[in-house]
């Protein structure tokens, strides 16, 4: 795979972090998940195919554990506030001077300047002072998070496994590393460069809620059927427009202008009262095949069955059956391909990595009975 041979330390940490790890595990790269000693049960729900050992960071035991495992790694991702591995001694610059290649991946809310810096946060709060959750939300409504994706996942872990990425191939010409500052913060607010950069040509002249994508415009929104499912409609462009127009057997002469703001409750109106003439699956009869840009709606439950998704396998399932996306996206030669096992259990491979990393038996054995480090590994098979 594409990362074959990129070993990663990740402290385990909730929802971004994790992701950008499973990211790179599903490239290719070994992933070694570090969790804290005395816990029943990870919550990291994207585990996949990484390898988990329990250290306990309390002891300079397991700071010394934790540093070995770091010099002798390609990248370290770490999801802490600010100041966090400095006290322990690990902070980026240390473990730079040990091994000058290492790539120190520190992904948090605010980064790791300003007044914020050391505050607690989560998505929605990063996604407000991106300044895009102001733009999201219906009219006459408060705004309104997108669960939790903007900020935590598309521009917290994907933003910072393409940093890591990036530092990477850097390297290759270099022959160094480097910290990466991932903010999600500043990654919501670039993955929102659209919005900001198309406020030039009037797209978002009108209050949140009444333009042309957020809702404002009754060809660019959802649409209740029969069978209380719901359709997509996207028809933005004057062709696709017409086909929509055609599926739904409106006559455009009929109708107001397409582009008339004054009149997109009218024709919000229309097109509710016609979609909910049909259920979902005779709509897609009626569109499946057309440029009308009208797709149905579909649950996790449907996805995987629909016949697209089916050709091109995008949802696979692990070895309990549990399904989810396939990582993304295909390359030709050194396409991703995921482990299917479940997700490692803390402490699963304590012994087996470090190992790897140079630890003798005696030494292993020493630290377990110490409780510098915990093994799981007996009752993750059982």
């Amino acid at each position: 795979m594409a990362l074959a041979g990129v070993r990663v330390i990740e402290l385990a940490g909730l929802a971004p972090a994790p992701f950008c790890g499973m990211i790179l595990a599903d490239f290719g790269a070994k992933v070694i998940r570090v969790d804290r000693t005395k816990v029943a049960m990870s919550l990291d729900t994207q585990g996949r195919g990484k390898q988990s050992v329990a250290i306990n960071l309390k002891s300079p035991e397991g700071v010394a554990v934790l540093r070995k495992l770091c010099v002798q790694s390609d990248v370290v991702l770490e999801p802490y506030r600010k100041g966090v591995m400095e006290k322990l001694g690990l902070g980026p610059h240390e473990l730079l001077k040990e091994n000058p290649r290492l790539i120190y991946a520190r992904l948090t809310g605010y980064g790791q300047s300003g007044s914020y810096a050391s505050a607690a946060g989560h998505d929605i709060n990063y996604l407000a002072m991106s300044g895009l959750l102001s733009r999201l939300g219906r009219s006459d409504e408060k705004p309104y998070a997108p669960l939790n994706l903007v900020a935590d996942f598309a521009g917290g872990g994907l933003t910072c496994a393409f940093g890591i990425v990036m530092a990477l191939l850097e390297r290759t010409k270099s022959g160094k590393g480097q910290i990466i500052d991932a903010s999600m913060v500043e990654g919501a607010a670039y993955v929102g460069s659209f919005v900001w950069k198309s406020r030039s040509i009037g797209m978002w002249d009108r209050s949140r809620g009444q333009n042309m994508l957020d809702s404002g415009a009754p060809f660019y929104d959802t649409y209740q059927t029969s069978d209380g499912q719901f359709m997509a409609v996207g028809a933005i462009e004057p062709q696709f427009y017409k086909q929509l127009l055609k599926g739904l057997e409106l006559d455009s002469a009929e109708l107001p202008p397409q582009m008339s703001f004054t009149d997109w409750p009218e024709l919000r109106r229309i097109f509710t009262e016609r979609f909910a003439s049909k259920s979902q699956a005779e709509w897609s009869e009626i569109f499946d095949g057309t440029d009308a840009c009208v797709t149905p709606v579909l649950s996790f439950d449907q996805v995987s069955s629909h016949p697209h998704n089916k050709d091109r396998a995008s949802f696979i399932k692990d070895s309990n059956g549990a399904e989810s996306p396939r990582p993304a996206p295909v390359l030709s030669r050194t396409p991703a391909e995921p482990c299917l096992a479940p997700d490692p259990a803390i402490g699963e491979h304590t012994v087996e990595v470090l190992e790897e990393y140079g630890f003798t038996s005696a030494e292993i054995d020493k630290m377990r009975a110490a409780g510098v480090v915990e093994s799981n590994a007996v009752k993750a098979k059982l």
